[in-house]
């Protein structure tokens, strides 16, 4: 058992701001109980639970407790008489499962949101910052695709500030 007190999912005495943050692209496979590992250097981000939604490109998103707090009190603050945010409190909520790491370091993502997220034995997993990201290999291929080209990315990302 971890010092958290979650089993599978140990907590660092020091950790730096990066770590607190999903990074980099894993490839796992989900059993035929839908359990899915979740990388180790994600695990103890996890560690308190979490929770699984839709994405919006036919993927799932994986948030911490505290994220998706924050996420449920920016949503549910907003107009109730807004059509769109009423969608967005459908597609987030109402797809919403509350997840924790068993002792193996696995997930169990409910049959609803595997069928669409297209989840059937691989999945790749994108670290997004302050969330992850699950996809079928599949899916994700052909969205990335969508990333590779530069003259793409130039237009698409022009009018954000990057700079630092």
């Amino acid at each position: 058992m971890g010092e958290s007190g979650a089993p599978g999912c140990r907590r660092s005495a020091i950790i730096g701001v990066v770590e607190l943050m999903f990074l980099g692209t894993y490839e796992h496979t989900l059993d035929t109980k839908g359990r899915m590992t979740i990388p180790v250097k994600y695990r103890e981000l996890v560690s308190e639970g979490a929770y699984v939604t839709k994405g919006f490109d036919q993927n799932l998103m994986v948030l911490t407790n505290k994220v998706f707090q924050a996420l449920f009190e920016r949503v549910t603050s907003m107009n109730m008489a807004d059509p769109t945010a009423r969608e967005l409190r459908r597609l987030m909520f109402a797809n919403a499962f509350a997840v924790e790491c068993d002792k193996a370091g696995r997930i169990l993502i409910p049959q609803i949101l595997r069928t669409h997220a297209l989840l059937q034995g691989d999945s790749v997993i994108l670290g997004n910052g302050s969330y992850f990201e699950i996809w079928s290999p599949t899916l994700w291929q052909n969205h990335s695709e969508k990333l590779e080209g530069s003259d793409a990315n130039n237009e698409r990302y022009a009018n954000l500030d990057l700079s630092l």
